[in-house]
């Protein structure tokens, strides 16, 4: 499973996170860093990544458009990239089985 992280969270927490979700990126590092909400949807639905991000639009995107791609929404607000990679982490197991499940397409995560 691999994540794209959303132009509001760090590249810096890709490194850390590959052993997790390998062949993950930031958006940034993919030259969309000016890229609309449904520009980035339509690139993690072609190329099967699940989105990992801190705003709300992405939540309501899955509402209208559905799935996929999964949204992994963090909402925890602007916190340190320490806690944000501690979430993604830790809830590890809970991301990959709603990956797995074509009937959740939001995981949201406190």
């Amino acid at each position: 499973m691999k994540l794209l992280l959303d132009q509001n969270i760090s590249h810096r927490l890709i490194k850390p996170l590959t052993d997790v979700y390998a062949n993950s990126t930031q958006v940034g590092l993919l030259g969309m860093g000016e890229a609309t909400d449904k520009e980035i949807w339509e690139y993690a639905q072609q190329h099967d990544y699940a989105i990992v991000t801190l705003d709300a639009d992405f939540h309501e995107y899955c509402l209208l458009w559905s799935g996929p791609p999964l949204i992994v929404w963090l909402k925890c607000g602007n916190q340190p990239k320490n806690m944000m990679l501690d979430k993604l982490l830790t809830n590890q197991e809970v991301i990959e089985r709603a990956n797995q499940n074509p009937d959740i397409w939001c995981v949201e995560i406190y």
